[in-house]
């Protein structure tokens, strides 16, 4: 099953991604200071990947193409993956679009605080 996963970075920020049921990372967040926040731009996603205005699609330098999930407000609230070509972009933005509304959230920030904290210990 498709799911956001809420992590905790080594800056001590709070994350999420959405993972499609095999394991691949389709959309990830930038940091929040607060879980809260985190928790909240899950929710954005799950409303503006309803609307296709919020997709930009984007092509870097290589010809790799991804797109940027925007919040009413203009702001960015996912980055997706990189992709090789135009038409698996577009076919991720439909998956979004389909599978993130009914989406769960599985927060393992205490796992990613766990790991931090011991490897920040073996340094």
């Amino acid at each position: 099953m498709e799911k956001f996963v809420i992590t905790k970075n080594t800056n001590d920020e709070f994350q999420f991604e959405f993972i499609n049921k095999e394991g691949e990372i389709l959309l990830r967040s930038s940091g929040y200071t607060r879980k809260f926040m985190c928790e909240k731009g899950i929710e954005s996603v799950k409303t503006n990947s309803q609307d296709s205005t919020k997709f930009y699609k984007k092509t870097i330098s290589d010809n790799k193409v991804y797109f940027n999930l925007k919040a009413f407000n203009g702001k960015i609230i996912g980055m997706s993956k990189m992709y090789d070509d135009r038409i698996s972009r577009d076919q991720g933005i439909e998956f979004l679009k389909e599978k993130a509304l009914h989406a769960i959230t599985e927060d393992q920030s205490k796992l990613s605080e766990k790991n931090v904290n011991s490897e920040s210990i073996a340094c």
